[in-house]
């Protein structure tokens, strides 16, 4: 709904572009399924830390495989920080994690695909020659597939919620255009392990939410992890 209106004044991408759009819808559903699992599985402060904290190393060695993109020793540094410690900041929180060990396959799986769709969209936006223009087109076309597999799974509910919180979906859906929109963007700036581990930044107000709104405990562990983040996006940076 929101891409829509913007499709109309926007760059089209590349015709180049459009089999890694295909891909990129597909692994994008498989995506937001693993991601309402997670959230409905796993605390915020632990499945969101397992979501993005293992990506970012995953697309690192494939971006080296595929676009030839060896870091520098201060960015390999960088990822590595970063991948250390946002996945710390699952582990503060262990004695509540190894209680639902079964739970993890949900936050482990969106990884997987966190790293997939990221370098699909990478060579995607870099094909399109109009990273913005991609990513409209992106979200336009996932839309539908998915709202009709929530309607097939959820039927009269999924109609009666959407009715009831459409201000905070589009809210939502704002969000999550604009940052991806910038995340594509810089992958055709910069190297894709790079941008993909400085997003993961994320994790650190995650945190902050699930501590302030959600009740969820913060520990000293959990500060580590913190400052390896902040240390890690510093080095990125150098």
């Amino acid at each position: 709904m929101l891409a829509a209106p913007l499709l109309l004044v926007a760059p089209s991408p590349a015709v180049a572009s459009w089999p890694f759009l295909a891909a990129s819808n597909l692994i994008h559903v498989g995506y937001y399924v693993t991601l309402v699992g997670t959230y409905r599985h796993v605390d915020l402060s632990i499945g969101y830390p397992l979501m993005r904290g293992s990506a970012p190393l995953l697309v690192t060695l494939a971006g080296i495989v595929l676009f030839g993109e060896r870091p520098t020793p201060a960015m390999a540094i960088g990822i590595v920080l970063i991948c250390l410690g946002v996945a710390s900041l699952a582990l503060a929180h262990g004695a509540r994690a190894s209680a639902s060990l079964a739970t993890l396959r949900w936050p482990l799986a969106n990884a997987t695909l966190i790293a997939a769709y990221t370098l699909v969209d990478a060579a995607g936006a870099r094909a399109s020659h109009a990273p913005f223009g991609y990513v409209l087109w992106m979200f336009f076309l996932e839309g539908l597939p998915f709202a009709l597999f929530v309607l097939w799974r959820r039927g009269p509910t999924f109609i009666d919620i959407a009715v009831a919180r459409w201000r905070l979906a589009l809210a939502g859906g704002a969000c999550s255009g604009l940052s991806y929109g910038i995340a594509v963007w810089a992958m055709t700036e910069a190297p894709v392990g790079a941008v993909s581990a400085l997003r993961e930044t994320s994790v650190v107000f995650a945190l902050a939410i699930g501590a302030l709104l959600l009740d969820e405990r913060f520990s000293l562990r959990a500060a580590a992890g913190v400052a390896a983040v902040l240390a890690g996006a510093i080095s990125l940076r150098a």
